[in-house]
């Protein structure tokens, strides 16, 4: 009964493979007729004429055309041109590429899509009838297997045959899926789920076999794509990768692992390199470097060489076989940087990083990647086409140093794998030795070797990219050294090894200034010259006190502007930005700059040379920069030197009025006065500066802070902290804090209205002259209250001789700005003389007539009469005297 089952299972395989060879004969009968078909067409159109003309005899018909590769014209001949004179031997132009014609609907369905389609349905076909099978209950495990493993061996043979017959492989003129790489690719799918049925849900194979007739459909699919193309690559390639997740194990050997992805990854480099794939050593890669993952999860040590070996074979194979210019790779292209090669060995380096960082910086590692570092510097040294990796190596080594200074434990940010993850202790860190030999090993080996580099290399790019190398890890080696070993303190030693550095940078740079031009010299030196003064920086911290790395950062602006002055390079400029950037954020994250230790005295505290030194610092980087343009760098660090004297200076009126304590909640009048009055002088000078520079940063800032300042005017000095209201002592009858808040304010906003009065729109130096006109009637007022009521103005009730004197203060005042405004010719102070005017009169006809009696209401009207009679006649005689005249004529 099981062989009459076997039988009928045969019968209903063999179903598909009939089917198959259907449609090959049927396409190839097609494509027969299809051919014959024009011909046919042309020689009725030939012979058409001659049956016309001809009287009664009927001459034979024309032989047919010859057989060529190109396909026939299907519109009569055109008759044959002259035959050109004899010419001397040329060498002939190879002909020009006929464009293909655009392919109709019909055109992809019938030669694209049915293919693709029709080898999916192959392979699902083959999975719904082993289903079936199942189903039913009609074939045993065994059977089934063998079944599978049969229809596989089928359907790869099917398009090997497809493919030697070259009946099927194209057609001429559309450009058609290939058939015999879709047969072998619908073979392939089902030997993988085949052999992994096998292992997975009946057990006839054990892991080890399994694992290796994966291995061997991957490695033979691949093999296959050499004749059969890039889809067959793509697939063969897929499968040999995600083969060791398909066959999984208790007890995982990574040595075999490894061993395995190492065939895999040699076969998918040799493929492309012959193919010239570049996709295909791109994806290659990418697989080869998530196989890294475990590595990264589990850090024994046991098994952390297997994962090394992987990271060290996948580097040596794209070396030697992705790399161009260097042993079995592509040729190298002159003048190109070439993005493969230098990204092939950068994710080798990141990967083998990531183990030196998951590990906390095991020997077994760091070995590695000391020994891969410097073979990718020189592979980079022998082949252009890897001077990318170079840069990439220099950070990865920093970042490397730096996570060892700073403690990074990255086995913190990745969850760990396997039955004992968390059980066995992790390796302990490396002690001083290591890295002080590494990084002065390699800081030696970047500078030196990017200095030779120059004038080596017809690229700009590449020279550019050594001397970024030879300055960039130096500098952060050294840093990352000084944070984990001085702890950011004071350090001699560590100073001078900056100071150091920066005067080889500085003989680097003359050297190169001195060389005959080069492409990519003068970048390269002005990149060393950018390296001497960031040392510098890194000297004074070293030397100096914590907060000085603020101070450091801010003096790099300057000196990286100058140096942009000198060697006029936009990276430079861009550096210049980047560095207003640390340092902001710097300040940001710790306002007080070096904590509590600020200290007590006034000005010349901490304040003076975290925020001071960098606003100069900015001012002058920003000078510097806007000599050669106003971009988008020159921008930001105006902006920066604004924001800067403006935490200074009001940072300091805060350390001062709160004594050092600049946490301190609340604000009083005195304060808030302060910060007014410097608000409104910070607008004046950035008014007169943006005459002189036409720059939108001084101009928007101007407005900011304009604003900003207005809005402390009304709210603060108006509502909050005014004394009336919070009833806060003064002080003194005249030298107090109404002065300082009130009348110092009014006569820079009058100054302001001033100076704005021709720059700026009408409307501003309106607002500008109200405000300046209420601060005065404000501090007028509250002079008043203080002469009666002393240093508390909330203190005891109104007389009648207080509120006479607002009156006659209030007309003196309008008086005053109405001199004023006739001196200087304003009709904006002549119309705030009005205002003033008008709330006395109000003042002395709604509040004095009711709320004065005896003398002092009858002086109050007196005085508003006469005050009035008196502005008349200056109207009369000073700003309308012709209209008089005319007047007193008539």
């Amino acid at each position: 009964m099981e062989a009459l089952l076997i039988l009928l299972g045969l019968l209903v395989l063999a179903v598909p493979f009939i089917a198959i060879i259907a449609l090959i004969r049927t396409i190839s009968l097609a494509e027969q007729l299809r051919r014959l078909e024009p011909r046919l067409a042309a020689i009725e159109r030939a012979a058409t004429p001659v049956m016309r003309d001809a009287p009664t005899t009927a001459s034979p018909p024309p032989p047919p055309p010859p057989r060529t590769m190109i396909a026939e014209p299907t519109q009569d001949a055109a008759p044959p041109a002259p035959e050109p004179p004899p010419r001397t031997a040329v060498p002939a132009p190879h002909p020009a590429p006929v464009a293909a014609a655009p392919m109709s609907l019909e055109q992809r369905l019938g030669t694209q899509w049915a293919v693709w389609v029709g080898g999916f349905a192959l392979a699902l076909g083959g999975i719904f009838l082993v289903r079936y099978s199942i189903e039913q209950g009609l074939l045993g495990p065994r059977v089934r297997v063998t079944l599978g493993a049969l229809l596989a061996i089928a359907l790869i043979a099917a398009g090997e045959w497809t493919r030697r017959t070259q009946r099927l492989a194209r057609n001429a003129g559309l450009p058609n899926a290939n058939i015999p790489s879709i047969l072998i690719a619908a073979g392939t799918t089902v030997a993988y789920a085949d052999i992994y049925a096998a292992h997975a849900l009946y057990q006839f194979l054990a892991p080890g076999a399994a694992f290796l007739l994966l291995g061997i459909v991957a490695l033979a699919t691949l093999a296959a794509a050499l004749l059969h193309g890039p889809a067959l690559a793509g697939l063969g390639l897929l499968g040999a990768y995600v083969t060791p997740l398909l066959v999984a194990s208790q007890r995982p050997d990574y040595w075999s692992l490894y061993i395995y992805l190492a065939v895999v990854t040699a076969a998918a480099f040799v493929l492309a390199r012959l193919r010239l794939w570049r996709w295909l050593a791109i994806a290659a890669l990418a697989c080869s470097l998530v196989w890294t993952l475990p590595g990264v999860g589990v850090v024994r040590v046991e098994a952390l060489p297997a994962h090394v070996f992987h990271v060290l074979t996948g580097f040596s194979l794209a070396a030697a076989f992705i790399v161009a210019g260097l042993m079995l790779g592509p040729d190298e292209e002159i003048a190109r940087v070439d993005p493969v090669s230098s990204a092939a060995l950068a994710a080798y380096l990141l990967a083998i990083t990531c183990l030196v960082l998951a590990s906390r910086h095991d020997p077994v590692a760091l070995s590695a990647l000391a020994a891969l570092i410097a073979t990718t510097v020189a592979i980079a040294w022998r082949s252009e086409a890897a001077a990318a990796a170079v840069p990439a190596a220099a950070f990865l080594l920093v970042l490397v140093i730096l996570s060892w200074a700073v403690d990074l434990d990255l086995g913190h940010l990745v969850a760990s794998s396997g039955p004992v993850a968390g059980a066995v202790p992790e390796p302990e860190k490396t002690g001083y030795g290591w890295h002080l030999v590494l990084g002065a090993g390699f800081a030696l080996l970047f500078g030196a070797t990017g200095y030779r580099a120059q004038g080596r290399s017809r690229q700009a790019i590449v020279s550019m990219l050594w001397s970024a190398s030879a300055v960039f890890a130096p500098i952060g080696i050294l840093s990352g050294l000084y944070y984990r070993i001085a702890g950011l303190a004071v350090s001699i030693p560590f100073a001078g090894l900056a100071l150091l550095l920066a005067a080889l940078f500085v003989v680097a740079t003359e050297a190169l200034s001195r060389r005959a031009p080069r492409p990519g010299l003068a970048a390269s030196a002005a990149l060393f010259a950018t390296g001497a003064v960031a040392a510098l920086a890194l000297a004074l911290t070293m030397a100096l006190e914590r907060g000085w790395l603020t101070v450091g950062l801010a003096l790099t602006v300057p000196g990286v502007a100058w140096v942009s002055q000198l060697r006029p390079l936009p990276a430079l400029r861009v550096l210049v930005a980047v560095l207003g950037v640390l340092v902001v954020g710097r300040i940001a994250w710790e306002p007080r700059i070096v904590g509590d230790d600020i200290g007590t005295t006034p000005i010349f505290n901490w304040l003076f040379y975290g925020y001071g030194i960098p606003a100069a610092a900015f001012w002058l980087g920003a000078w510097l920069l806007r000599r050669r343009g106003d971009d988008v760098p020159a921008r930001m660090i105006d902006a920066g030197a604004i924001l800067l004297t403006v935490l200074f200076g009001f940072l300091e009126i805060r350390h001062f009025i709160n004594n050092g304590d600049l946490y301190r909640k609340g604000t009083g009048l005195a304060e808030l006065a302060l910060q007014v009055s410097l608000g409104l002088a910070m607008t004046i000078g950035l008014e007169r500066l943006r005459r002189r520079t036409s720059s939108k940063v001084h101009d928007i800032g101007a407005l900011i802070i304009a604003a900003l300042t207005l809005a402390a005017v009304v709210l603060g000095l108006g509502i909050a902290e005014n004394p009336l209201v919070t009833g806060e002592p003064v002080g003194g009858r005249f030298v107090n804090f109404v002065l300082l808040g009130y009348a110092l304010p009014a006569g820079l906003a009058a100054a302001l209205a001033l100076i704005a009065r021709r720059a700026r729109p009408q409307q501003y130096s309106a607002v500008a002259a109200i405000a300046a006109v209420a601060l005065a009637v404000g501090y007028l007022s509250l002079e008043v209250r203080t002469l009666f009521h002393g240093e508390v103005l909330t203190r005891g009730p109104m007389s009648s001789a207080e509120q006479y004197a607002y009156s006659v203060v209030w007309l003196a005042f309008g008086v005053v700005l109405l001199l004023t405004g006739v001196h200087l010719r304003s009709q904006a102070l002549r119309f705030a003389s009005a205002a003033v005017v008008i709330l006395s009169v109000l003042k002395v006809f709604l509040v004095d007539m009711q709320g004065l009696t005896g003398i002092y209401q009858a002086l109050s009207f007196i005085g508003l009469g006469i005050v009035l009679l008196g502005i008349g006649w200056l109207y009369q005689r000073l700003l309308f005297p012709q209209a008089v005249a005319v007047t007193v004529g008539t």
